[in-house]
């Protein structure tokens, strides 16, 4: 087809779009009104519980007891933050856990990308049985004490490798990235390449693991929330206060200012005043805990909503 008759085609398309766009009957403006404002209250319904956690932070306690914050905060101090960040043992959970997550996420990647890419190929004859072997603990586990004298004998207890080695690899995240190289990667191109000379492993560094940038975003977001969420393996299997993450720091900060609150009502400190400051270092607590993830997670959202999608229909 000449190139002006595409134009034309394309010209007369674009008319007839505007063209519907003007003659909308008011019932058409109608629906679109009421989902633009159901979409608009969903929104508030799920961020305002999050704004209103902020603010709060922020806010005079008493306000807040009293319902006044409703949307700005009201008599702003910093108080809470002040006594939450001037703790030597946050910046020492924030060390922790950054390094829990990052090498943890780290292994999982390493273990979950080549198990999940060797289980997608067909010529691999025990798939099947392997894979029924990963599914099978998703239903059954050893139990609580069983772990504890497992990591016991591994020598794995109040150490690094207690949070990174028994959570290895998540068989749901396995088989997302499995589905993902069975549907997403063509085997066309594992053919091309063995007439290139390419091995198996040299195909999936050179050839899956580039063009798998979206399901190592999702399973990596989902290994990381998990690890920097982690707070029974430092509450059951850590004992060094040192090597705490940063969940459990912030839970001892939390019950010992409401231990405080109560220890101090007899040394002529207002009970009201010793509850309001625990309340603030209650709201500036889930701040910082959960403040790194809302900033890593827009960059890593077109990723997220792409690798959850991929793999998920067949074509």
């Amino acid at each position: 087809m000449p190139p002006a008759r595409i134009s034309l085609r394309g010209r007369a398309r674009s008319v007839d779009v505007r063209h519907s766009r003007q003659h909308r009957s008011p019932g058409d403006w109608a629906v679109d009104i009421g989902i633009w404002l159901l979409l608009a209250a969903i929104v508030a319904v799920v961020i305002y519980p999050l704004w209103f956690v902020v603010i709060a932070s922020f806010s005079n306690q008493s306000f807040v007891a009293a319902g006044k914050v409703t949307v700005l905060p009201i008599d702003v101090t910093f108080s809470g933050y002040r006594l939450v960040f001037g703790n030597v043992r946050v910046w020492t959970g924030y060390k922790n856990t950054i390094i829990y997550s990052v090498v943890g996420t780290a292994l999982n990647l390493l273990v979950t990308l080549p198990a999940a890419f060797a289980l997608s190929r067909r010529a691999f004859p025990l798939r099947r049985v392997v894979m029924f072997l990963f599914t099978f603990t998703m239903y059954f586990a050893g139990g609580l004490i069983p772990n504890y004298i497992l990591y016991k004998q591994l020598h794995l207890l109040n150490s690094i490798w207690v949070f990174v080695l028994p959570g290895a690899i998540s068989v749901w995240n396995f088989i997302i990235a499995r589905s993902f190289f069975e549907t997403s990667i063509p085997e066309d191109l594992h053919d091309a390449a063995q007439i290139d000379g390419l091995g198996d492993f040299s195909y999936f560094l050179r050839v899956v693991v580039p063009l798998s940038s979206a399901i190592i975003a999702v399973i990596g977001l989902y290994y990381f929330v998990g690890h920097w969420n982690d707070y029974f393996t430092g509450l059951v299997f850590i004992r060094d206060e040192e090597k705490q993450p940063l969940q459990n720091i912030l839970q001892s900060i939390l019950l010992g200012s409401q231990t405080q609150t109560t220890g101090q009502v007899a040394s002529g400190v207002s009970a009201q005043e010793q509850q309001q400051l625990a309340d603030q270092i209650k709201y500036g607590v889930i701040i910082v805990s959960t403040f790194p993830l809302l900033v890593a997670y827009p960059f890593l959202q077109k990723y997220f909503n792409k690798g959850v999608m991929i793999g998920a229909v067949k074509g």
